[in-house]
Order: structure tokens, then C-alpha cells, then sequence
């Protein structure tokens, strides 16, 4: 058997009639963890420093990152889908997200860009699938339906006391605004949450890096850059 050839980072081989073009040039980073962890203020400060080093960025989050999946967004955490079931929140969150990666995600790479995304797959394995109870095969399928290919070449997971994570969410919202979806539920759930991710980074080492999100938001950067540099490819200068 011939041995095969190496491929560039970010490369995904695609089937005929496929979605969306080839991607061969950009990067492609996730950000998982619970509420509070500070996924969006470390997007933002990873996005900085590359674009600092001469990167183009693209940030963006789930659900969301197109204007049909921000439709799905609000419906979700509304809890309006909450009723029909754990799969069917998979289903809307799957449908959001092939949207996102055809309109944003798959199109930003090929055009060379840093792709960072506060969530990604590692949400929906946990939130719809652990805590969901979702079989795994099930939404394995539908996974590789939904990405069709697209994986993360890093993903950070910010690991948090979900005690602390939920203080921070509370005191980040607004006055008279309520809690959403996710962050209504009791605490054992959350810290079910934390364990899962921590799971899913103890079996995908090769990917997941796991960050102590109770570092001040400067170190916290500090950490997840230096992740970053370990794991692909920045000029020493950057």
C-alpha cells in the first residue's frame, strides 16, 4: 500500500458535490468550557495578538455567526426548543451550524484567515449528548453530517469551578435580564459539564489543550497563547 502524503494544516480532502470549496489555507481554533469561562474576552485577545503578528482573524461564536444560526441562537436559549428534547436541541443547534460553517467558517479559511470560534462540536457532545443523554453513536452521525469534515486544528477548553463560572454570568447580565437556557440549570448539572469536557480533552490530548480559567484575563491570554505557539504554526516574533 502506498503511504500517504502528508497534508497542510487545515487541509480537509471533500467528496464530490460536496458543500462548500477545499480548505488549504487557514486555521481553525475552538473555545469550549461552561458558563463564565471567559471564552469571548480570550477570543477576542487571541484575535489581537495574531492580527498583531500580521494575521488576518475572523472571530466568531456558537450558536450563531450567520443570520439564520443567530435565528436558531435566540430560539434556543430562549428555551423554546427546550420542550421537544435533548435531540431536537442537537437538531436546531446542527442546522445553525452547518449554516455558520458554509456562510462564515469554510469560507473564511479558504481565503487564509484565523478562524476562532467560542464553541463548536464539543458543545453539543456535552451539553446534548452527556448531560443530554443522547446515544453517542447517534450524535456521532450526526456530527459528521453536520461539519462534513470540518475539524478544529486546536481547541482550548477553559476550565472552571462552575460555582465561580456562574457568579460571573450572573454578574455579567443586565439589569432585569433573565437567565438563559443553559445557565438556568441546578449546579449539579454544570459541574456534570465540567467533568465532560475534561473527559473529551483527556481523549483527544492531540487537539485539546485545557487552560485554568481562573486566571486573571491577562494570564489567561498568556496561557492560551502559548498553547497556540505549541501547537501551530506563528513565527517566533508573533
Amino acid at each position: 500500500m502506498p503511504c500517504s502524503k502528508s497534508r497542510p494544516a487545515g487541509f480537509v480532502r471533500r467528496s464530490p458535490g460536496s458543500r462548500g470549496p477545499d480548505v488549504q489555507h487557514g486555521h481553525f481554533i475552538t473555545l469550549e468550557g461552561g458558563e463564565g469561562a471567559g471564552k469571548s474576552t480570550l477570543a477576542k485577545a487571541l484575535a489581537q495578538r495574531l492580527r498583531d503578528g500580521g494575521a488576518s482573524v475572523v472571530t466568531t461564536r456558537e450558536p450563531g455567526g450567520s443570520p439564520k444560526a443567530e435565528a436558531i441562537r435566540e430560539a434556543i436559549l430562549a428555551g423554546r426548543i427546550k420542550q421537544y428534547g435533548a435531540f431536537a436541541e442537537a437538531l436546531m443547534f446542527s442546522a445553525a451550524r452547518i449554516d455558520h460553517i458554509d456562510r462564515l467558517i469554510r469560507p473564511a479559511l479558504a481565503q487564509g484567515n484565523w478562524v476562532i470560534c467560542d464553541r463548536f462540536i464539543d458543545s453539543t457532545r456535552v451539553y446534548q449528548g452527556v448531560l443530554g443523554d443522547i446515544d453517542a453513536s447517534l450524535l456521532g452521525e450526526l456530527e459528521q453530517v453536520t461539519i462534513d469534515g470540518l475539524m478544529p486544528e486546536l481547541t482550548l477548553i477553559l476550565d472552571l469551578d462552575p460555582e465561580i463560572g456562574l457568579a460571573r454570568a450572573a454578574k455579567r447580565r443586565s439589569p432585569g435580564e433573565s437567565v438563559d437556557r443553559f445557565e438556568g440549570e441546578a449546579l449539579a448539572f454544570h459541574r456534570k459539564l465540567r467533568g465532560a469536557y475534561l473527559d473529551i480533552a483527556g481523549r483527544e490530548p492531540q487537539r485539546c489543550v485545557v487552560i485554568d480559567a481562573a486566571l486573571p484575563a491577562e494570564e489567561l491570554a498568556d496561557a492560551a497563547w502559548s498553547a497556540l505557539r505549541d501547537r501551530l504554526p506563528i513565527g517566533p516574533e508573533s
